[in-house]
């Protein structure tokens, strides 16, 4: 495993993202379990991805303008559907010390929807992966599965990080709960500014 990848893995999965984003948010409203969930939910949403780009049909994602932008926009949407839910539900980002748990269910699902409609990971992918593959020698496809293992492992490492992180801090912020709407309102923000980002790319 090389160095420059290995680098090169951590300051992508680091930048904030829409992984980032909802983790941090899971573990501020509902603690350690669910920011873990979330991390998990989040890296689970990288496999679809990385198959298309092993099985090839990234190649005809990345040819087909009007298929790359169908799958781009349900993505900004449900960023958007994001941003809304964020802002309508009170409860979304309310920390309670008694608080019922959030279903798991509903944490995966969110998680996964949160990466998988995000066509810019397998164009990442595309053009990431390659260039660490050796070309023309056998057990590439073997090589890019191994490669793709790693970015998943570091993935999950950071978000379960930045979910225990946030979790950590949810009981300070019982006693300010005026700051719960400022942040409500913060990780909208958020999720219509990345939702900006990928209608433009």
């Amino acid at each position: 495993m090389s160095i420059p990848f290995l680098l090169t893995t951590l300051a992508v999965v680091v930048s904030p993202g829409t992984g980032v984003v909802y983790t941090l948010a899971a573990g501020l409203a509902h603690g350690r379990r669910a920011g873990v969930v979330a991390a998990a939910a989040c890296t689970l949403g990288i496999v679809p991805h990385l198959a298309l780009t092993i099985t090839g049909l990234a190649a005809l994602l990345h040819g087909s303008a009007p298929l790359y932008a169908a799958v781009k926009y349900l993505g900004v949407g449900y960023l958007l559907y994001m941003a809304w839910a964020m802002l309508r539900d009170k409860e979304a980002l309310t920390i309670e010390e008694a608080a019922e748990p959030r279903p798991v269910s509903r944490v995966i699902v969110s998680g996964v929807l949160t990466n998988l409609l995000n066509p810019k990971l397998t164009m990442f992918f595309v053009a990431f992966l390659p260039q660490f593959v050796p070309r023309g020698e056998p057990g590439s496809t073997g090589t890019m599965l191994e490669l793709g293992g790693v970015f998943m492992a570091v993935s999950l490492v950071v978000f379960t990080a930045y979910g225990l992180g946030a979790a950590a801090v949810r009981r300070r912020l019982l006693a300010r709960p005026q700051m719960m709407t400022g942040m409500r309102r913060a990780f909208a923000l958020c999720f219509v500014a990345l939702s900006a980002r990928l209608a433009v790319a």
